[in-house]
């Protein structure tokens, strides 16, 4: 025995209306009866057969109540009084729940018909009971491995002694789904199927239907199993769609003759059941398949999304309102919508469900939500009303957390305050620089002139001096900063990294004064690299300020280069307290930042990352608590 299989269910028994119209050929009059001789149907003859005795068939049945039902598989002879006087005697059999009726008549040619028509009626009888039987077992199948178990008893009750093999596909791919054998299949034989032309032509199935190269249409199906010395087959077909296919064979082992032609009939019966049960059962799969597809989609969405029914209680709860407001879909499902928002927002969130039950969709309307901290957060959503036979049946809600939107607002807000700034300070620089170049350039000549002439003693010689300095230092400042707010050109040259380390701590002289940490650089020999300067200037900058920042004072930054392979590695570490991991994850993340409000934006390191990527380089960072940080910048070497 062979098994395969993945999912199905299914219904319905079909008619007897071939076994009637034989049933009506026959000269002997038959009846077929419950086991309690309730009367299920019966010939014309039988009803002529009543009238000839002067009683009519219900009058025969009533004769027949008070007689012995035999026992399964026996049979008997019963005399019913006449009202005229006499007998006339019937013949009784059973077969399960099936009792036969014949009138007899003294002819051995009526004999031997007797005994054709009560073979056929209780071989009937148990064909209907077992399809009957099939019926109810593939309605309750849970999944296509019960349903063709069950299909699999049946064909066996139904076939004794035969090999079959039962195999379901996708109706659109031609696919095998599930497959059944009882018998030892040939080598090959699973696939492809093969249909008999005439079925096909009599299912009405057109090309379109048949899967090509799954499927292939023959004047004679071949045998599927070894020894096997004939058989017939059946398509499994519903609403013009191929399901499948039911091969029943002969094993040479066999003790009785088939009939192919009656077993053909039985298994066309059966087939038929089962291409509708194969049908309902693949589009409960499409369903329950969609269904969970489209809930997958709104549980895993970004938006937010809140499904409220007709009485106002939670039905879809998706992770993204799950995470801004911290309750879980178990907490919040069954509950009513208004507890999770603040009682002053009862009133307007009344209106707009209102509105969505009258079928209005209300856009853009913003909401706050109570979290598992009890604060109340901003939500932007709009809101569509579900219907289903014209009938409103809830509200569904879809929106964003606004919070995040307006704090992001607010920093790039931040961020363009700076920019302005930075370029003010570049004009106040310049404007400080033509008078300071004044008081330089005095300055020195006076000093000049005092060391000639002698007329200036030493301490005014040493005010002068400090005068010159201190303009020197201020002039190279201001420089220094226009040079770096002046908008970077993008031209690629090549660059002496050392020499631009020292420009960058250059820059950061006045951080580095203030922050009272030193600055210790350990250079090792390195080639040109191709780079934008200024670009490679922001990148140290903002990396040296970052680290003064870290610090208490009497802190150290190191700047430490080296050459490994074809690139050129730059280490800037601190002595400063480190970075909790849970932050280090996320430390280049735009607008993500530690400092408190109005002292960073979040996005230097971003653009520091930026920056170093369009390079071509990487960049990493390490932090230990209480030991301090290293970033690490690899940059390619020119060729």
């Amino acid at each position: 025995m062979t098994t395969e299989s993945r999912r199905l269910p299914l219904p319905e028994v079909p008619s007897a209306e071939a076994f009637r119209a034989f049933f009506e050929t026959v000269e002997l009059p038959a009846a077929l009866c419950d086991t309690r001789l309730h009367l299920l149907l019966c010939n014309n003859a039988f009803a002529r057969f009543c009238f000839d005795h002067g009683l009519t068939v219900e009058q025969m049945m009533e004769g027949l109540a008070d007689a012995r039902v035999p026992e399964d598989g026996a049979a008997c002879v019963v005399e019913v009084p006449l009202p005229q006087g006499g007998v006339v005697v019937m013949e009784l059999a059973r077969r399960g729940e099936s009792v036969s009726v014949v009138g007899r008549r003294e002819s051995e040619l009526m004999r031997g018909q007797l005994v054709v028509v009560e073979q056929a009626l209780l071989e009937q009888a148990r064909t209907e009971g077992v399809l009957l039987d099939l019926g109810r077992s593939v309605a309750e199948a849970g999944s296509e491995e019960e349903l063709v178990a069950s299909v699999a008893r049946g064909v066996k009750e139904l076939f004794p002694g035969r090999s079959f093999c039962i195999r379901i596909i996708d109706a659109r791919t031609g696919g095998l789904t599930s497959l059944y054998a009882e018998g030892r299949l040939k080598e090959g034989s699973r696939e492809p199927l093969v249909l008999k032309r005439t079925a096909v032509e009599k299912m009405h199935l057109t090309a379109e239907s048949i899967p090509a190269g799954k499927v292939v249409v023959a004047a004679l199906v071949p045998l599927l199993f070894e020894s096997s010395t004939g058989g017939v087959s059946a398509p499994l077909v519903a609403s013009g769609q191929l399901y499948g296919v039911i091969n029943l064979e002969y094993p040479s082992s066999l003790r009785e003759e088939p009939d192919p032609m009656q077993d053909e009939r039985v298994l066309v019966q059966l087939a038929n059941q089962v291409a509708v049960a194969v049908k309902n059962a693949k589009l409960i799969d499409e369903l329950t398949f969609v269904r969970k597809y489209l809930e997958e989609l709104l549980e895993k969405a970004n938006a937010l999304i809140l499904v409220a029914n007709r009485d106002k209680k939670v039905v879809v709860f998706n992770q993204a309102i799950s995470r801004l407001t911290g309750f879980s879909k178990e907490e919040v499902l069954g509950q009513d919508v208004f507890t999770l928002v603040p009682e002053d927002e009862h009133m307007r969130l009344a209106s707009v469900l209102a509105a969505a039950m009258r079928g209005e969709a209300v856009p853009n309307f913003e909401l706050r939500l109570r979290t598992r901290m009890g604060e109340a957060r901003a939500s932007f959503a709009t809101s569509s009303a579900l219907a289903s036979q014209g009938e409103v049946e809830g509200v569904m809600a879809i929106g964003q957390d606004v919070t995040v939107v307006a704090q992001l607002e607010q920093r790039v807000i931040h961020a363009e305050k700076l920019a302005s700034m930075g370029q003010l300070a570049a004009s106040v620089a310049h404007e400080i620089n033509n008078p300071m170049t004044a008081v330089v350039a005095y300055s020195e000549s006076l000093l000049q002139r005092a060391m000639m002439m002698g007329s200036a003693g030493a301490a005014d010689s040493e005010k002068l001096r400090k005068i010159l300095e201190s303009g020197q230092r201020i002039l190279r400042f201001t420089r220094d900063l226009t040079s770096y707010a002046r908008p970077a050109k993008d031209k690629v040259e090549r660059v002496q990294l050392n020499a631009l380390l020292d420009k960058a701590v250059g820059y950061c002289e006045h951080v580095v004064a203030q922050a009272k940490v030193k600055v210790e650089r350990d250079y090792g020999e390195l080639p040109p690299l191709h780079a934008v300067p200024a670009n490679l200037e922001q990148v140290f900058v903002n990396l040296i300020t970052n680290a003064c920042h870290a610090m208490k004072p009497g802190g150290q930054v190191w700047l430490r280069t080296r050459r490994e392979g074809r690139e050129a590695v730059v280490w800037v570490k601190d002595t400063g307290s480190g970075i909790e991991p849970t932050n280090l994850s996320r430390i280049f993340e735009p607008f993500f930042t530690t400092k408190m409000e109005g002292n960073g934006t979040g996005l230097g390191l971003s653009i520091v990352q930026r920056i170093v990527e369009k390079h071509g380089g990487k960049l990493s960072v390490e932090s230990e608590l209480g030991q301090g940080t290293t970033f690490t910048v690899r940059l390619p070497l020119a060729d």
